[in-house]
């Protein structure tokens, strides 16, 4: 069987919450200014009531609100589809799965957490939310989830991103947002930047601090967070939730489990559900987590308190980081150029729990023709991270012999990536 479809009736109706499940809390976030754990009280200028208590919950299971799951009906379930065409090309015993993300209406795995982002601000009254955005796939989903529960939506944008996918703004303006160009003249935190630096690309780090001060500024205004916090890696876990069930139907469980990281959110999504028999020693499943040669977080960056946006609005979060300053060059991943990593990530990370590999741009894009060649679906640069990672494992099983079953998340689809795709294949695209 090449594709495997659950019944709408098989949505998870619950998210699986990993926080009491880790063989240590997390660290709290702290207070920029005391360096004490932040109080829930000045939480709430930014983040709905349900928003701040799923942050913290010791919770096992959340109840999905129904109106959240009547959003979800749209696109989900998603396909879980094995690779066959590419297990043939590089001739390998694995048997490759993935969980393909692409077919939500943004084309990502991004809407799974802004739908209900969306939702809770709308029940609590807010009518405007500001974002960042970096390659556009989480913009164009809060985007998309406003129109749903009629709440504004404004994005900062990388500027980089911008300008190197410009239907990805198109996209969200066609859901009604607008799109600012970061660093942008119309904050403090974008002006200061461009002074300094009127030529800078913009990072996510900096694309967040914009929307946290306008966010801060305005009491109707509410900010979103497209990956790294827990509630959003919460959210996401109706991947591997289905997942799960999906192979159960073919009696496969996997022995390894590779994803794309900037953030954390669409690894943490497919991973966390499986975490839990690793964590109870019912599985020796591995756990991969791929990122850019050029923003490796994980595999360079320190285990420390950090910033969460570039200026130092945000909480300090406990997380592996480069520095809340640092910009990454401008590779075509935008999603994946991120500073920091979701502090359940690096917590698994530091423990010993998944494994991480950097790799770089050009080896990346190869993978993503392949995989398009192979199985048709043309991927988002993020998500060719893992696709590079899964060929490489591939092809050590064709040396072993061995019959691994290797589950992948296919975030999203690279159509409105193209200009990525043609650079490199008329060999402009550098590492």
């Amino acid at each position: 069987m090449k594709k495997i479809i659950l019944e709408e009736s098989e949505i998870p109706k619950q998210w699986y919450n990993i926080l009491p499940d880790l063989p240590s809390p997390l660290d709290p976030p702290l207070d920029p200014e005391t360096k004490q754990p932040i109080s829930p009280e000045k939480l709430r200028a930014l983040f709905p009531e349900e928003l701040i208590q799923q942050e913290m919950s010791d919770k096992r299971w959340i109840d999905i609100p129904p109106e959240v799951l009547d959003v979800y009906a749209i696109w989900r379930p998603t396909p879980l589809i094995r690779a066959i065409n590419l297990e043939e090309y590089l001739d390998t015993p694995a048997k490759i799965y993935y969980k393909y993300e692409g077919t939500a209406p943004p084309g990502s795995h991004k809407p799974n957490t802004a739908v209900p982002q969306a939702y809770y601000n709308a029940k609590e009254g807010i009518k405007k939310l500001t974002t960042e955005t970096g390659a556009g796939q989480w913009g164009s989903s809060l985007a998309f989830a406003g129109q749903y529960f009629g709440v504004e939506v404004k994005v900062y944008m990388v500027k980089v991103s911008y300008l190197q996918k410009p239907y990805r703004r198109v996209l969200m303006e066609t859901w009604g947002a607008k799109v600012i160009p970061s660093p942008s003249p119309y904050t403090k935190s974008g002006r200061e930047i461009l002074k300094e630096d009127p030529d800078n690309p913009g990072s996510l780090g900096i694309a967040i601090s914009e929307a946290v001060e306008e966010a801060l500024e305005n009491s109707d205004t509410h900010y979103s967070l497209g990956s790294v916090l827990n509630h959003v890696l919460l959210h996401q876990t109706v991947i591997g939730l289905e997942a799960k069930k999906q192979l159960a139907k073919v009696k496969h469980y996997p022995d390894l489990i590779i994803g794309s990281v900037g953030g954390g959110s669409n690894f943490g999504g497919l991973a966390l559900p499986f975490m839990i028999e690793r964590l109870e020693g019912d599985s020796c499943t591995k756990f991969i987590a791929v990122e850019p040669a050029s923003c490796p977080t994980l595999t360079k960056g320190r285990y420390d308190y950090d910033f969460g946006d570039t200026v130092g609005f945000t909480p300090l979060m406990k997380m592996h980081t480069l520095g809340h300053d640092f910009i990454p060059p401008s590779i075509h991943a935008g999603g994946l150029r991120y500073h920091g990593m979701a502090p359940i990530i690096s917590k698994l990370y530091d423990e010993g729990l998944l494994e991480a590999v950097a790799v770089p741009q050009t080896e990346v894009f190869k993978a993503a023709v392949e995989f398009a060649r192979t199985e048709g679906i043309v991927p988002a640069p993020e998500s060719a991270h893992a696709v590079k990672v899964v060929i490489d494992e591939a092809l050590k099983c064709r040396q072993t012999g061995e019959q691994k079953v290797i589950l992948f998340n296919l975030s999203g689809h690279g159509l409105l990536d193209l200009m990525a795709y043609q650079k490199y294949l008329e060999g402009e695209l550098s590492d």
